[in-house]
């Protein structure tokens, strides 16, 4: 199982929508047969790469796979079904299937007298799956809060200089970050002052579908901006009923999609329906990038699950403007306390990485 969900983990520029999920196959004689991982969303499952791999050895074989097979037949056939096929003998299962429409994998397997066996790696596997079980209960995306700051916290100086805060190393893992999310969002301040791309370019996802998303309350996004001149169709602008009529004929016309959302008390687009919006696109995990004013506002609707903070080695002061602003909290009793998860070095900076404890969110909850 430990060599199961390491090829699990494998998949974490690829699988999503779909979860991460790892199979190793030991013949009869308990020798390694095959084994395989699910690579990218809409290619075969672990089940099925693994099956492929071990070939005849399979039969009268144990696999060992860290989501429980599916039943159903979706964008792939039901791998009960393949390895019932096989001829194996025993599965052994880390984490049950969640979802109505696709568990049921193992009743069925022991209906056909399979020997199974469930929970050895579920811890493991739900921390390696966490945006897509917190995608599948709460219907919304896992959304992690990515920034570049100074050891003060800042984002840019005084007068509004930026590029670059942190070093080639950090950034090229911010841009990692992107292969392993499905959708990336900012606000149109960030467009406006910086024009990004907001591409993935590193080549690590073979899945297409890439989006860029754009909190735009009136559509002030301009037509030669790089999100709308460069492949439009991956833009998607959230706006609000302000936004004017000849402004949406515009951009439409430019061939970006535009979706008319509820404003919030401050007039903005409502970070929740953006949220509900994006999950019924197949959205499971999304990452923010935008300035400080898009930052507070998922902060203060607390809807941030995890955090990555490049920070560079040096202080800007001042009345620079910080990674997060908005309403903020009033006391600390109440501002929401994340688990520091990992940190690593870039270069001369430093990237931590902090989630919601799991008691606060999805991991396995009931």
């Amino acid at each position: 199982m430990d060599r199961a969900l390491h090829l699990a983990a494998l998949g974490r520029c690829g699988a999503s929508p779909n979860p991460m999920v790892g199979a190793v196959i030991v013949d009869a004689h308990g020798q390694l047969a095959g084994e395989g991982y699910h690579a990218a969303y809409g290619g075969p499952h672990a089940e099925i790469v693994a099956l492929a791999d071990a070939g005849g050895r399979a039969r009268g074989g144990t696999i060992y796979v860290t989501l429980e097979p599916c039943a159903h037949h979706g964008k792939t056939p039901p791998c009960v079904n393949a390895i019932l096929a096989a001829g194996l003998q025993r599965v052994v299962v880390a984490l049950s299937e969640p979802t109505s429409q696709a568990g049921g994998g193992c009743d069925h397997l022991r209906a056909e007298g399979i020997e199974v066996h469930e929970g050895p790696g579920a811890e493991r596997s739900r921390t390696l799956n966490r945006r897509w079980l917190h995608w599948i209960r709460f219907h919304r995306p896992w959304v992690t809060l990515k920034a570049a700051v100074s050891l003060d916290g800042r984002v840019a100086t005084r007068e509004g200089h930026s590029k670059w805060i942190t070093g080639e190393g950090a950034r090229d893992r911010g841009l990692e970050l992107r292969e392993e999310h499905d959708a990336i969002l900012v606000g149109v301040e960030t467009i406006l002052a910086d024009d990004p791309r907001l591409t993935r370019r590193l080549g690590l996802n073979p899945v297409s579908g890439w989006r860029r998303i754009i909190l735009d309350s009136k559509l002030r996004t301009p037509t030669d901006a790089v999100v709308v001149q460069s492949q439009p169709e991956s833009t998607l602008i959230y706006h609000t009923v302000e936004a004017p009529v000849e402004d949406r004929r515009r951009l439409r016309e430019a061939g970006v999609e535009m979706v008319e959302l509820k404003a919030d008390c401050h007039g903005r687009v409502d970070i929740e329906a953006a949220l509900d919006h994006l999950a019924r696109r197949e959205v499971a995990a999304l990452l923010v990038e935008g300035g400080p004013t898009v930052h507070g506002s998922f902060n203060d609707a607390d809807l941030i699950d995890e955090v990555a903070l490049f920070i560079a080695p040096f202080i800007i002061g001042g009345e620079a403007p910080s990674a997060v602003a908005g309403r903020g909290v009033a006391t600390l009793e109440v501002a929401q306390r994340l688990v520091f998860e990992d940190i690593d070095r870039h270069g001369d900076d430093l990237e931590i990485r902090a989630v919601r404890p799991k008691e606060a969110d999805v991991h396995g909850a009931d």
